[in-house]
């Protein structure tokens, strides 16, 4: 049951469209950003990137204070920080998201870079809400897309975290409403053999991610218990990698649920075989083809 009208009603509508609007969802590494970039650079997509516009909308003071406290240590940046002589901010860019993903951290001891579990459950908070109003965000920059700029076209590239901050078995939810109501919503749905290559790339370079509360509350007490670790003893990137594997079955009901409810689908090899628009465009189609009743 679908709690939303597919903003094109089927494949012939979304190729005859003046304006073709879509937003990208799933777990990442799947080829969001990728289709993204192929269409801002094809020309006439506007490409908006949820976690850009948390970092530098939402938490990039956040961020560029964190690095002012480091720098604080240092007695020569401190006075040079005093003084106003140098200037400290994040450089984040849609390829380059390193300062956002350092400021969330990893949970565990501080000798191995880790955060007091209470510190990060603050920036997970902080996380949160900026990923709710960034994304609330993204169909007020439609028309601002087209009114400044030009674009007739919008895409909008989302975090995997996406299904983290919305209900999608809710009509209601107020975010897969909004969006639902200004683009098509597409989720790039992985195989098992993606899973298990998304599983071996982080293990082999552990990063941040954002959580349900709830989520993560569970996989803390788990590690704790199954590991017999304390709080300041858990290996930061150990615990990464335990909760990544939970976070992809996790992830992938609710993913699930938002296409049925609220999008359509298109698998990964089907993502990763578009090379240009005109690809793309048929590939939303025969999504569409696919989800008429």
């Amino acid at each position: 049951m679908r709690h939303a009208p597919l903003l094109y009603d089927s494949p012939a509508a979304w190729e005859a469209a003046p304006s073709r609007r879509v937003a990208l969802f799933g777990m990442s590494g799947l080829g969001k950003t990728h289709l993204a970039s192929l269409l801002r650079e094809a020309g006439g997509w506007f490409h908006y990137s949820v976690d850009y516009r948390i970092g530098t909308r939402y938490m990039g003071e956040l961020i560029a204070d964190s690095f002012k406290r480091e720098a604080m240590k240092v007695p020569h940046l401190a006075h040079l920080l005093r003084s106003d002589s140098i200037y400290i901010a994040s450089n984040i860019t849609f390829h380059n998201l390193a300062p956002l993903s350092t400021y969330l951290g990893k949970p565990g001891d501080p000798e191995k870079g880790g955060l007091p579990i209470a510190e990060y459950r603050r920036r997970q908070a902080e996380h949160e809400e900026s990923e709710i109003s960034a994304l609330l965000d993204a169909p007020k920059f439609i028309a601002k897309a087209e009114e400044i700029y030009g674009y007739p076209h919008f895409v909008c590239d989302t975090g995997g975290s996406i299904c983290e901050v919305v209900d999608p078995h809710d009509p209601d939810d107020r975010v897969l409403q909004a969006l639902a109501g200004a683009m098509l919503l597409v989720w790039i749905e992985g195989s098992e053999a993606h899973r298990e290559e998304l599983t071996r790339r982080f293990r082999r370079a552990p990063k941040p991610m954002a959580y349900q509360p709830a989520f993560l509350t569970e996989t803390w007490q788990a590690y704790l218990a199954e590991t017999g670790c304390a709080e300041a003893q858990v290996d930061p990137d150990a615990f990464a990698v335990y909760a990544y594997g939970r976070a992809l079955a996790h992830r992938q009901p609710r993913y699930a649920a938002m296409a049925r409810h609220w999008g359509v689908t298109v698998t990964a090899e089907e993502a990763a075989g578009v090379t240009d628009e005109a690809a793309f465009v048929a590939l939303v189609a025969r999504a569409l083809e696919r989800a008429q009743p």
